[in-house]
């Protein structure tokens, strides 16, 4: 009998200049481009919605990015912003190859610890109504629906999840 072990996760800080955050990063917004318009990414979207939402800020002293991997695979990646006493995630993101392997829960867990580590009482975060299995992976590992905290252009539901 042969037991072939499953990949495992693990995830590491990295700079957002960073090849590999770059390129999740461009992936990330890909994605999130074409599934808000229902389309292919036109010429220039992906580069321009970057733009708009940058992520060098996921970076000390303002905040954090990590890089997951699934084995050897660059799989995904997550990062934190800091807030007096709290942390608002932002950039979750599981390369499709990788999704429904536990990467989700995988990076859920580490900035969480991060973010107890930092001093969070709690991780807030928004997201957009057309991304449900993000809704539900928050809601899986506890985070609950709140009023809106921001006033972003996708934010269309808020979650808290209390770290204490």
């Amino acid at each position: 009998m042969t037991i072939t072990a499953r990949p495992t996760w693990t995830t590491s800080a990295s700079w957002p200049d960073h090849p590999d955050a770059v390129l999740l990063l461009r992936e990330y917004m890909t994605e999130m481009v074409v599934r808000y318009h229902r389309r292919p990414a036109l010429p220039g979207e992906v580069d321009a919605a970057l733009a708009e939402l940058p992520s060098d800020d996921l970076a000390a002293p303002s905040g954090l990015l990590l890089l997951a991997h699934h084995g050897t695979d660059l799989a995904g990646c997550a990062g934190l912003r800091w807030q007096p006493g709290w942390a608002e995630l932002t950039r979750v993101f599981i390369r499709s190859e990788h999704r429904g392997a536990g990467g989700g829960a995988a990076l859920l867990a580490a900035v969480e610890e991060y973010a107890r580590a930092a001093g969070a009482d709690r991780i807030r975060l928004d997201t957009r109504h057309d991304l449900v299995e993000a809704r539900a992976l928050y809601a899986r590992h506890g985070y609950a629906e709140i009023p809106a905290y921001s006033q972003g252009p996708y934010a269309e539901h808020w979650f808290e999840k209390r770290l204490s």
